[in-house]
């Protein structure tokens, strides 16, 4: 990859002043050999695949993971200069002492789990249920991040629950608790502890062995340890038979039950809630969202129900399990075997500086991503790349006003929503300064915790306060880009605006076949199963007529039903309710950004033939080449079961095959593998 940023650059009717010649596509990555309407994925990226096996270090490899490298290596020399030469800026300095912290290996492993040995001690004072209640509501405060390394979701907390805060779905101008809006798991998702398949149960088993070998790592001995596993997984089955299933979490109506303390109370009467929201400084008067009152009540259960002994071995391994990365080699390799061997079939771990690189990115985003601006992603970059994103818009907003299914009231509100959605590009207009975060060189574990209580003492002080609207989910180095209903607005982070995403001398053809995709995708989850409920001020309230929305549903279970029966090999199948929201995304951004390429192709001639494609068929092909991605079978496993993404493949594929765009650009007649029937092809706009 290019060590440059490539941004956007558009004259009034296309992306550049003068045609590029570049195609922008690859045909070296292509396979030939391969017929367009047979597997058109393969066909654009076959060469590419075989030529590009997973690392060992890695459950995939395509062309998110190789820029996602790229932007690593270029934050590594923001990092080493951070930790290595003096600096003037406190905010530079703590990061990198907390990068230093982290590479220092020989100090971590000479500490062994002296770090945890507070927790533990706590744990191993437990003498009565009261006690339990009482260290489950440290924990809440003391032992969670955010997300995990690179922005992917994390072990949550130590407890059977966790709170936090946010917007009000029903009031999005003020911010109120969510208590238990996640059960927590040591598994992938609640499903993994019922499945009866033979995968399953291996997993269930090696999980067993984990636990143990986890505990006798912490001092347990083994016979108690080996009984202390089976005890965590009893537990842990118990609590996930109350939780909702991941596709269902999907729905915000299924996650919506607000209540207060009383009605806290009532659900779970055997645990002090009004010591926990007195010991986070938040008013005992604040409405709290319970996202799984079910969940809770099974919790409350369980406080009277499983004897002390177990909980006291379940909170040991909870607290090793989500600290496991930031302790000595033995703990981290045994938790690396599980977490990323045997569950997603990972050879080998990351190079420390990257693993290193990534837990400063997570925990210090802000301080590491205003560096990489500042030194890779030119400030025009911006305005460019926001005259795109309205290009889309203006296209969108055609396809709404000549959506005839959609009744006069339904469309007006539909466009109030697309006219009120806000764009924020490549990095935040305020940066977060970290100064009551305390590092220390010598410190890693605790340097990793006490970023973690300065978050959640940042995000528990939100609560009934107004929303904060200039904050990110992501940080400025990730390749990847979101959509927030609730906030009406959509993201697209520096890390993703390079190629093969977008790149400045190339056809536009090609740019709106890959960026003007994802922009489109990004706006058409506001307008999704879920975004659809949230109206133009970001609450949670329908603003569709009955007869429209039975139309919606009607549309949108056609991807449902096709997602269900794809054959992805050896006889798995997505969930198609669980990836609906990401699925319309990609057939909404194709059709939104193949009608904005057309746009500027008004009163033009032509476009020229370039590598033996027409423009057309190079959007395609660009768009393809986005997903032209190697999986390793258990991490697709682990992404059919517990991903709202489809697999990489089956994004090219499923889309295509409902777009008669690309099937008269590749002459594809029905019959052909890459053209679903026209009664079965699926389209909402």
């Amino acid at each position: 990859m290019r060590q440059r940023f490539f941004v956007v650059l558009i004259a009034a009717a296309g992306l550049s002043a003068q045609a590029p010649t570049k195609s922008g596509i690859h045909p070296e990555d292509m396979d030939p050999t391969c017929k367009p309407c047979t597997d058109f994925w393969r066909f654009v990226n076959g060469n590419w695949l075989d030529k590009n096996p997973i690392p060992a270090s890695q459950s995939s490899w395509g062309p998110f993971g190789v820029l996602a490298a790229a932007n690593r290596e270029r934050t590594r020399t923001i990092l080493d200069a951070s930790a290595n030469t003096p600096q003037t800026s406190s905010v530079r300095k703590k990061m990198g002492d907390f990068y230093a912290s982290c590479l220092n290996t020989a100090a971590i492993d000479a500490r062994g789990i002296a770090p945890l040995k507070p927790d533990f001690d706590r744990i191993d004072a437990i003498a009565s249920m009261k006690d339990v209640g009482s260290v489950l509501t440290d924990f809440q405060l003391t032992a969670r991040p955010a997300t995990g390394p690179g922005g992917a979701a994390g072990s949550s907390v130590v407890g059977a629950f966790r709170m936090g805060a946010g917007q009000d779905p029903k009031n999005p101008e003020r911010v109120i608790v969510a208590v238990g809006a996640n059960a927590v798991f040591s598994l992938p998702d609640r499903d993994y502890y019922f499945r009866k398949d033979a995968k399953s149960e291996n997993i269930r088993a090696e999980f067993v062995k984990h636990v143990a070998k986890m505990l006798e790592l912490t001092g347990t001995p083994t016979p108690d340890a080996t009984r202390g596993a089976t005890t965590v997984l009893a537990l842990e089955t118990a609590l996930a038979d109350a939780a909702l299933a991941t596709a269902d979490k999907r729905d915000p109506d299924k996650m919506y039950h607000p209540t207060d303390l009383a009605g806290l109370n009532a659900l779970a009467p055997n645990f002090d809630w009004a010591a926990l929201l007195q010991k986070a400084h938040i008013p005992v008067n604040s409405t709290i969202n319970t996202g799984e009152p079910e969940m809770l009540k099974r919790f409350n259960k369980l406080l009277t129900e499983t004897p002390v002994a177990n909980w006291k071995v379940w909170l040991r391994w909870r607290a090793v399990h989500l600290t496991a990365p930031y302790l000595p080699s033995s703990v981290s390799a045994e938790d690396f075997h599980f977490e990323r061997g045997v569950l997603t079939g990972v050879q080998q771990p990351l190079p420390r500086w990257e693993s290193c690189a990534q837990i400063v990115d997570r925990d210090m985003g802000d301080a590491l991503g205003q560096a990489y601006v500042e030194k890779y992603f030119p400030a025009e970059a911006k305005k460019r790349m926001a005259e795109l994103v309205e290009n889309l818009r203006a296209a969108m907003r055609v396809k709404l006003e000549q959506a005839t299914w959609m009744q006069p009231e339904t469309r007006k509100n539909a466009i109030a929503k697309l006219n009120a959605l806000k764009v924020k590009i490549g990095y935040p207009d305020v940066w977060t300064d970290y100064a009551d975060v305390q590092i220390d060189r010598a410190h890693y574990f605790e340097n990793v915790r006490n970023v973690w209580v300065s978050g959640d003492k940042t995000v528990f002080a939100k609560v009934g306060k107004p929303v904060n609207r200039l904050e990110w989910g992501m940080t400025p180095p990730t390749v990847n880009a979101y959509s927030n209903s609730a906030k009406v607005e959509i993201v697209f982070p520096a890390g993703i605006l390079q190629p093969p995403y977008f790149d400045l001398t190339a056809d536009d053809a090609a740019n709106y076949g890959a960026i003007g995709a994802v922009i489109g995708h990004e706006m058409g989850h506001q307008f999704d199963d879920g975004g659809s409920k949230f109206d133009s001020t970001g609450a949670l309230n329908n603003w569709w007529t009955g007869e429209d929305r039975k139309e919606f549903d009607k549309r949108t279970s056609c991807v449902v039903e096709e997602f269900n029966t794809l054959d992805v090999g050896d006889g798995l199948r997505h969930n198609g309710k669980l990836v609906l929201g990401e699925a319309l995304g990609d057939l909404n951004g194709v059709h939104i950004a193949y009608a904005a390429y057309k746009r500027t192709l008004v009163g033009k001639p032509e476009p020229p033939v370039l590598d033996g494609y027409t423009a057309d068929q190079r959007f395609f092909i660009a768009f393809a080449r986005v997903w032209g991605t190697n999986s390793r079978p258990d991490a697709m496993r682990v992404q059919l079961n517990t991903n709202p993404h489809p697999l990489g493949k089956f994004r090219a594929i499923g889309t295509l095959q409902n777009i008669p765009e690309f099937h008269k650009a590749f002459q594809c007649k029905e019959g052909d593998p890459m053209v679903r029937p026209a009664a079965q092809q699926c389209r909402l706009w």
